[in-house]
């Protein structure tokens, strides 16, 4: 494969000297690599290949070995290609994501060639981010939200996460018994009839963004899970990928505050049509909702996970006393 894809990227790029630089990272439960190859001097100097393969033996760190797990993680990918090919062209600077080159699919393997964000300006991770991080990510997902409200999903997820309820029966069933687990359809019934339907990026933990070495703006990676829902699954995702209890429970109106400031200024831009007030009316309330459906994945999927605290148990006690 190696020598196919310098092939491809030769023949996409024009470049005539393509070496493979190095392994970025490995894809989650053996699926594949993100390397980097360079193109000598040519411009771009370096471009990113997402390779999708399957592994030799399916072993999950977490022991969730499956075939209902092995073709939702398919799937997954299947989204992936469809979304780079058909829907990231209409995202703009507000809410970048890499521009891809090439989707190629060759025999049971996939191969995504794509722009090498580090290159392009944004080459920072953060592992941990203050309030002025926090905004510029939240403002990401504002402008994504805002520009694919009324999308509909079409070859993606109908429903966007990876833990939603309908893809995670098995940790559904290995929940502890009590109100939590016998209220999540309810629950996901919830956050599937809230008005308002957008895309959402369906992974926005803070680890899938990539910050500009300049100021503070950001691109999104890894959409692999992007499909229908409301922008609150996204929002207390994303502050959970972020902040301890304590923390969550201090910022939360603050945050939810800088979002709905950002959506508002992006509907006026992309929808001016749609009540951006009567969006926020509608969506702040599922903010709770969204947080309470992740907690109870989390109680099935992985129980001692150091998410399952009292803030996230306070807002499923808040959630399930309103059903």
């Amino acid at each position: 494969m190696p020598g196919v894809i310098e092939k491809l990227i030769r023949r996409e790029s024009g470049a005539q000297q393509v070496e493979f630089d190095s392994t970025l990272q490995s894809l989650w439960n053996g699926y594949g690599s993100i390397d980097r190859y360079t193109l000598g001097d040519f411009d771009p100097s370096s471009l990113i290949v997402k390779h999708v393969r399957m592994p030799n033996a399916k072993r999950h760190p977490r022991g969730w070995n499956s075939d209902l797990s092995h073709q939702r993680k398919l799937k997954s990918y299947q989204v992936e290609t469809h979304w780079y090919r058909h829907y990231a062209a209409q995202c703009d600077e507000a809410c970048r994501v890499p521009e891809v080159h090439a989707v190629e699919q060759i025999g049971d393997e996939t191969v995504m060639l794509m722009e090498d964000l580090d290159a392009s300006g944004f080459s920072l991770r953060k592992e941990s981010v203050d309030f002025k991080k926090m905004s510029a990510c939240l403002s990401w997902l504002a402008a994504f939200h805002a520009r694919f409200m009324r999308c509909k999903p079409k070859g993606l997820w109908s429903v966007g996460s990876y833990w939603h309820l309908d893809t995670r029966p098995d940790e559904h069933r290995a929940m502890p018994d009590g109100a939590l687990k016998r209220y999540a359809v309810r629950i996901d019934q919830q956050l599937k009839n809230a008005p308002y339907k957008t895309l959402v990026h369906g992974d926005a933990k803070l680890a899938n963004f990539c910050f500009a070495e300049s100021g503070d703006a950001v691109a999104a990676v890894d959409f692999q899970y992007v499909g229908g829902g409301t922008g609150m699954k996204d929002v207390a995702y994303f502050i959970g990928s972020c902040l301890d209890e304590s923390e969550c429970a201090h910022y939360e109106q603050d945050l939810l505050d800088v979002y709905f400031a950002h959506l508002k200024r992006q509907l006026q831009l992309c929808h001016p049509d749609i009540d951006a007030v009567d969006v926020e009316r509608s969506w702040r309330p599922l903010y709770a909702v969204a947080w309470t459906d992740f907690f109870r994945f989390l109680q099935g999927w992985s129980p001692g996970h150091w998410k399952i605290h009292r803030y996230s148990q306070q807002l499923a006690d808040q959630v399930i006393a309103s059903l």
